[in-house]
C-alpha cells in the first residue's frame, strides 16, 4: 500500500474533504420539509437527503452519509447540483451527470452515485405525497 497513489479525481478528493451542504450535529436545527433514505446492503453506503422545498424549488438542502469517500463525494457533488432547481430539474440529474461533474469515479464505485440520485428521488416523492 506504501507510495500508491489516490485512485479518485482532485474534484472526488475536495468533495470528499471538503463536503458541501453536510448536515453537522441534529436535523432538528435545518429547517427541511422533504426527506428521503436509501442505502446499499452490498456496500453498506446509506444516504439520507433534507430538502428545503418553497414553490417546487429547491431553496436548500443537507445530507448525511455514511459511506467511502466516493459515497461521500457523490452526496456533495449532488447537492451542488440539486441547488436552485425545480423538483423535475433536479429529478433529471442523474448518476452519470454526477460521474461526469467528478471527474469520474473508478468503475468500481460508480454505484455511490446512483444512491445519491436515489436519495433525491425519494425525498422529492416523499414531499410530492404530502
Amino acid at each position: 500500500m506504501e507510495n500508491q497513489d489516490w485512485i479518485y479525481t482532485d474534484i472526488v478528493k475536495d468533495h470528499f474533504l471538503n463536503p458541501r451542504n453536510f448536515l453537522m450535529g441534529d436535523e432538528k436545527n435545518f429547517d427541511y420539509n422533504a426527506v428521503g433514505t436509501v442505502g446499499n446492503p452490498i456496500c453498506g453506503d446509506q444516504m439520507k437527503m433534507y430538502l428545503k422545498i418553497k414553490n417546487d424549488t429547491i431553496v436548500d438542502l443537507r445530507w448525511k452519509t455514511y459511506g467511502c469517500a466516493s459515497a461521500i463525494a457523490s452526496t456533495s457533488a449532488l447537492s451542488e447540483l440539486a441547488k436552485g432547481k425545480t423538483l423535475d430539474d433536479a429529478l433529471k440529474i442523474d448518476a452519470k451527470m454526477i460521474d461526469d461533474y467528478l471527474g469520474n469515479l473508478p468503475k468500481h464505485k460508480f454505484h455511490c452515485s446512483v444512491l445519491g440520485h436515489e436519495a433525491l428521488a425519494a425525498a422529492i416523492s416523499a414531499y410530492r405525497q404530502k
